[in-house]
């Protein structure tokens, strides 16, 4: 019958291949899995299916792997390329029967036995047509559903309707070699190995499509009857003076107004309308990572996505690559702003749930929203969520709203039956289509509210975009975080029940911080990032283009070799073909002379391109202060530096929301010292530290890493210059004078970063010498200036440029 078997493959090959887009995850087998692809290679799937053969052949093909149509020849003798778990249904009997899997595993086995040298890998494979949950109730659709071991003619319809979603998922191979070491006969090994398959299938199965959909009749049940809830009633009732039916029926308002309407249909549509749009503006969408995401999901975790907020693409971008990535989509948290027709249906069946901007005295809306968010939790829906609230305009990560992130761990200190992990995630453009929008706005201008039309005109506009970046952090499981934070957070919920624990408040402001950090810890360097850096460090914004593309090569190497962290990621390309790319995006003016071209900033985009410079700036915040540094004392022990990096980096690392412990900060300064010492960004005469001789090439590089940090340092020197001058001074106060002088010193030495003179950011400074001692607060809140504050003046004001020094003592 084996020759039947091939005659059918090749009938319906080109059929299937017309009808199918295969989709691979993960895309490298050897980085994520170790799968070796010169290695003896056995696919274990569980259907014995034609068409789930034909499209693993398509896969393999694709990433270079054995074809597994093909036998496999060990010694003299030929073996399948596949073992199945089952045969399909038939069409007339529900039962699925087994295939010869136990025969032709322990024949394997006994192969592997004669030729002892041999390793076969044995990789389980999950092929998926449509991704769609379960359901608790059934309907015509599940004539199409994506169903275990369907009859061919179910199957007909399967791919029919869901070829162009097809998901073939590669699991870690199980070692022959290994196998074989374990007690019993062939036959009894090859049973474990079909008993482990099973449940590895049913698992891979649960991971790749999620939780049941949740009914309508499910979620008013869940919500509305949780204790916290119907005491919210009552308590509604009784202090508006509403009937029980009545306050139950605003309950019921709000679960509506909030929760989602998960449908997998318009998934799939979605998915398909954003392949167009992100194939028309973006050149590519880099994503790296996602292997830590994967694990956690078939470990069962509850995977909870922090995002940073650049864009209203950020919404579709990530639920986009989790999809992609063999991931279940997530149910997304936004803004009540976006609820608006027919748009805020469309992304409530796209899995967003909607909050409002404050829950600030509303009682019942806060535990309605807190009991289905904790709903989501214990039904094993991934959840995303942005902490910074809303959109940055600068480009810089926002200081971290907390409501969302206490929420979780009081849903999980209540009880989660599930691991919960955090998954702080970095998303990057070369071009934000609102960036025109944040500059108004931060000139002024209100903010314009969300419509239909004001989405149209922007599809409209929509052009060349450049790449998209989008990195996943380094993971934080809660329960190990309160571990370390409280230790005895367990015994302390115990006794205060219901009760919000003491500690809950300063450690979800820890976690909140921690989480930003490790957004940042994952930053991806762009065309766009490292030449706008370049460019506004540079005097007049212009650049010879051998200087620009000179300085980008010296910059990657800098971070390439001693980098900020091994999760961030670089162009793996030369700073002439980076620049060359770059260029094509049309931000930049590019003349030319008889000694070459000049690249500058376009006047209208010159502060437009402090946003993308910001993505990355924490990068280059102690690079920059090594540079400032020598700059300023031309000559310089690496102790100086050392202790007045120390001095800063707290300062910095609060403002820029940088991952490093003072102690790692202070190995990393070292190892830049190395590194910009063997580069000949600076060098060293008699135990002394200085900046390279000014005809050398290094030179201007070094020049332009100092420049990078100096806006920084400038506005630190408002701040504290302002507060040496006041005996005593309201935060309200300082906050407001430091805006204006900065605005003042913008306006005068032609600062175009809207940030400089911003109160977030300012605020952001003062909160941190507050938080590290250095300046003082009396009993009535006032802020007095110290000899600490003095001494960090004094050392700030000595590495800023002469001209800024001087117009502060005008202060």
């Amino acid at each position: 019958m084996l020759w039947l078997h091939k005659l059918l493959l090749a009938i319906v090959t080109v059929p299937v291949k017309w009808l199918v887009k295969v989709n691979s995850t993960p895309s490298d087998l050897e980085a994520e899995l170790g799968i070796d692809k010169t290695r003896p290679i056995v696919y274990l799937l569980r259907t014995r299916s034609v068409t789930d053969q034909i499209v693993l052949k398509m896969s393999a093909v694709a990433l270079g792997l054995p074809k597994p149509t093909l036998n496999l020849t060990i010694g003299d003798q030929h073996h399948s390329s596949c073992l199945f778990l089952q045969k399909p249904k038939s069409v007339l009997n529900r039962k699925t029967k087994a295939t010869s899997i136990q025969e032709d595993a322990a024949k394997l086995f006994s192969l592997h036995r004669k030729n002892p040298d041999l390793d076969i890998q044995i990789v389980p494979v999950s092929i998926l047509w449509g991704r769609a949950p379960d359901k608790n109730t059934s309907g015509w659709s599940d004539v199409i559903a994506n169903q275990v071991s369907p009859s061919w003619l179910r199957k007909f319809f399967i791919v029919l309707f869901l070829g162009r979603d097809n998901f073939v998922c590669y699991s870690k191979a199980v070692s022959s070699r290994k196998m074989l070491e374990l007690k019993g006969s062939d036959e009894e090994i090859a049973h474990k190995l079909i008993r482990v398959a099973g449940t590895h299938f049913y698992r891979r199965h649960q991971t790749l499509t999620g939780p049941n959909i949740l009914e309508r009749h499910q979620l008013y049940n869940s919500v509305l009857g949780a204790k916290s809830v119907r005491k919210a009633i009552v308590e509604e009732a009784r202090t508006k003076k509403l009937s029980h039916q009545q306050a139950k029926q605003q309950a019921k308002k709000y679960v509506n107004e909030i929760a989602a309407d998960y449908r997998p249909g318009m998934i799939r549509l979605v998915e398909k309308i954003l392949t167009k749009i992100w194939n028309k503006i973006y050149n590519g969408i880099e994503v790296r990572h996602a292997d830590k995401v994967r694990a956690l999901a078939q470990n069962g975790h509850e995977i909870i996505y922090v995002p940073c907020h650049r864009s209203h693409m950020d919404y579709l971008l990530l639920t986009y690559v989790i999809y992609h990535e063999g991931l279940v989509t997530p149910h997304i948290a936004a803004g009540i702003n976006l609820n608006f027709r027919p748009v805020g249906g469309i992304l409530r069946k796209a899995g967003a749930f909607y909050l409002r901007r404050s829950f600030a005295g509303n009682k019942l809306y806060t535990a309605v929203f807190r009991e289905y968010l904790e709903l989501l939790f214990n039904k094993g829906y991934s959840v995303k969520y942005f902490p910074e609230g809303g959109r940055s305009r600068t480009g810089r990560l926002l200081p971290p709203k907390t409501g969302m992130l206490a929420m979780t761990l009081q849903a999980l200190i209540k009880g989660v039956n599930r691991p919960v992990s955090i998954v702080p995630v970095y998303i990057g453009y070369e071009h934000v289509m609102e960036v025109s929008s944040y500059l108004k706005e931060l000139n002024g201008t209100g903010k314009e509210k969300e419509s239909f039309f004001q989405i149209f005109s922007a599809i409209k506009k929509l052009k060349n975009y450049g790449y998209g970046f989008l990195n996943f952090g380094e993971p934080i499981n809660l329960t190990n975080y309160l571990d370390l934070q409280v230790p005895n957070w367990r015994e302390d919920q115990e006794k205060n029940g219901d009760k919000k624990p003491k500690w809950l408040t300063p450690v979800v402001n820890k976690l909140a911080t921690d989480v930003m950090g490790r957004i940042n810890q994952t930053a991806a360097v762009s065309g766009m990032s490292i030449c706008a850096i370049c460019l506004l460090s540079a005097k007049k914004h212009a650049m010879a283009e051998s200087e620009l593309e000179q300085a980008i090569d010296h910059f990657l190497e800098l971070l390439r070799d001693s980098p900020y962290s091994e999760l961030a990621t670089l162009p793996k390309i030369t700073g002439k073909k980076l620049l060359e790319n770059t260029l094509k995006l049309n931000k930049f003016s590019v003349s030319e002379d008889s000694f070459g071209k000049i690249i500058s900033l376009k006047s209208k985009n010159a502060v437009a391109l402090t946003y993308y410079r910001n993505n990355i700036l924490h990068l280059f915040a102690l690079p920059g202060l090594i540079a400032a540094i020598v700059f300023a004392n031309k000559s310089v022990s690496k102790q100086q530096i050392l202790l007045l990096v120390a001095k800063l980096y707290p300062l910095l690392k609060r403002e820029l929301f940088m991952y490093m412990s003072t102690e790692q900060a202070a190995s990393y300064t070292e190892s830049l010292l190395t590194k910009m010492l063997a580069m000949g960004l600076l060098e060293t005469n008699e135990n002394k530290i200085k900046t390279p001789a000014a005809n050398s090439k290094e030179f201007y590089s070094a020049w332009l890493l100092n420049r990078s940090i100096q806006e920084t340092l400038h506005r630190y020197a408002v701040v504290l210059t302002l507060l040496s001058k006041q005996e005593r001074v309201s935060r309200a106060v300082l906050e407001k004078k430091s805006a204006q002088f900065a605005e003042r010193l913008a306006a005068l030495h032609g600062i175009n970063s809207p940030e400089f003179f911003d109160k977030k950011v300012l605020a952001t400074f003062i909160q941190a010498l507050k938080e590290n001692a250095l300046i003082e607060a009396d009993e009535d809140g006032q802020l007095r200036h110290s000899e600490l504050s003095e001494a960090l003046k004094i050392d700030v004001i000595n590495l800023i440029e002469p001209e800024i020094a001087q117009r502060l003592q005008q202060i």
